[in-house]
């Protein structure tokens, strides 16, 4: 096969991690020699090992002369293990194909150098575009201090989420639902508003797919006002739950959510005195979240649109039309033209059972 088709095989392993190793990226590795795979690997359960150890791990001494495919720069310092690129070099990999730098100041090249130094033919580039897709989390947090942000919204065709005495299950299908477990997994964390939370008394917990690790679960609260008897202050001790507030909460409520086993994460102010939804995000990514799932409500959605925030948006469409009257999908903008919207551009739309989904990806001009 060509180096690229190889490299699709090595980004389609790294997915398998996503949602599972944070803070690190999820890659993927493929050892090849003589046009047969002899290794192949994807970053561990918590981000240990990296991809290349579990493959080389696999190859054993089949490794020696043999291509490595892989689908971010080998590492070069020394953190819990010892750098990915020096186990290639001992391994005596003859060639390495790399789909793109790792922007982290900590690597930022010095694999491919390492590796050169060493002797070893060095490929970047390679599904270049494919990579940074795939690692948008993570670069994100390495490059702007926040993790890539997923907006799901589940609306009838008219863009309501509730009718207007508040009722909203089901607006989609269980297939759909189904579908929004799987998006879960594959992100570090979930979060709602406060809102949210008090309405809808949610687990937010990924079920139906066996034994996999289970994201965080984050709320933001300006004022902690989130009873601490809902399911996610019984579960706080089996699942984490993150509390985002303000710097000026009840000590009772502070107290309580302590008690219960949850993390609380202090945020700043801004306009109007509501919680900078910028500075949350920033607090997240130093918490080392790389990939976030907001699943609403309205109000939490407007803020993080308004302020750019939004990565990628999955609207699920269900059948059903709720008028005027019924919740919308996103709170109040402000806005007064067209030209304040924030755009998107469309990747995809799919059918999910009865219901349709659309996934779009922040427009860049």
């Amino acid at each position: 096969m060509s180096d690229a088709r190889w490299m699709a095989l090595a980004l389609s392993l790294g997915a398998r991690g996503m949602g599972q190793v944070w803070p690190n990226p999820a890659v993927g590795c493929v050892l090849v020699r003589e046009g047969r795979v002899v290794g192949r690997g994807w970053t561990a359960r918590g981000g240990r090992p990296h991809a290349e150890v579990v493959a080389l791990g696999q190859a054993g001494a089949l490794a020696r002369g043999a291509c490595a495919y892989v689908s971010l720069e080998p590492c070069n310092h020394v953190g819990q293990t010892g750098p990915c690129a020096s186990a290639l070099i001992d391994a005596g990999v003859a060639r390495v194909v790399v789909a793109c730098e790792d922007p982290d100041p900590r690597v930022a090249g010095g694999g491919i150098a390492r590796l050169r130094a060493a002797g070893v033919e060095v490929v970047v580039g390679v599904g270049a575009a494919e990579a940074e897709r795939a690692h948008t989390g993570f670069f994100r947090r390495v490059r702007e201090g926040r993790p890539m942000l997923t907006l799901k919204v589940a609306t009838s065709l008219d863009g309501r989420i509730a009718t207007a005495s508040g009722e909203s299950q089901w607006i989609t299908g269980p297939d759909a639902r189904r579908r929004v477990h799987g998006m879960r997994a594959r992100h570090d964390a979930v979060l709602v508003g406060a809102g949210t939370a008090r309405a809808d008394d949610p687990s937010l917990t990924v079920r139906g797919f066996g034994d996999v690790p289970q994201p965080v679960r984050v709320v933001v609260s300006r004022r902690l006002d989130v009873p601490v008897d809902l399911a996610l202050g019984r579960t706080a001790r089996d699942v984490p739950v993150w509390l985002v507030h303000g710097p000026d909460v009840p000590s009772a409520a502070r107290a309580a959510w302590v008690a219960a086993g949850a993390t609380l994460i202090e945020s700043a102010l801004g306009a109007g005195g509501q919680l900078d939804v910028g500075a949350a995000l920033q607090r997240l990514g130093e918490a080392g979240l790389t990939r976030v799932f907001c699943e609403g409500g309205g109000a939490l959605a407007a803020s993080l649109l308004t302020a750019d925030l939004v990565d990628e948006l999955a609207v699920f469409s269900g059948g059903l039309v709720i008028g005027a009257e019924g919740t919308p999908s996103v709170g109040a903008m402000g806005l007064t033209g067209l030209a304040e919207a924030p755009r998107f551009t469309r990747e995809r739309v799919e059918g999910v059972g009865p219901d349709a989904l659309s996934l779009w990806t922040r427009t860049v001009e």
